[in-house]
C-alpha cells in the first residue's frame, strides 16, 4: 500500500510552467502551419515559384554576406562567396 500516492493533478502541478508554454506554442505553430499549407495550395503556381525563388535567393545572399551558413552548405557557399561582397570584419593587431 503506497503511503503517499500522488494523484494525477498533483503530478501535473509539479510540471514547470515553461513546459506548458512550449506545448502551447508547438500546438499553435502546428495549427498555423496547417492553415498556411491550405492557403498556399490555392495560390497561383507561378507566383509561388517566384516567391520561393526570392526567399531562397535572399537567404543565400545573407549566408554569403554574413558567412553564417549551415555546415552542410559550406562547400557551396565557399565556391560562390568570392563573387559577392561580404561583411568586413575588424581585426585587432
Amino acid at each position: 500500500m503506497p503511503l503517499f500516492a500522488l494523484t494525477t493533478l498533483e503530478k501535473l502541478e509539479r510540471v514547470p510552467v515553461e513546459f506548458w508554454l512550449k506545448m502551447v506554442m508547438i500546438v499553435a505553430i502546428f495549427a498555423l502551419s496547417i492553415v498556411l499549407i491550405r492557403g498556399i495550395s490555392q495560390v497561383n503556381k507561378v507566383f509561388l515559384t517566384v516567391l520561393v525563388f526570392v526567399v531562397i535567393t535572399g537567404l543565400g545572399f545573407h549566408w554569403v554576406y554574413e558567412r553564417n551558413e549551415p555546415k552542410f552548405m559550406k562547400p557551396a557557399i565557399d565556391a560562390i562567396a568570392p563573387f559577392f561582397p561580404s561583411k568586413k570584419t575588424t581585426t585587432r593587431w
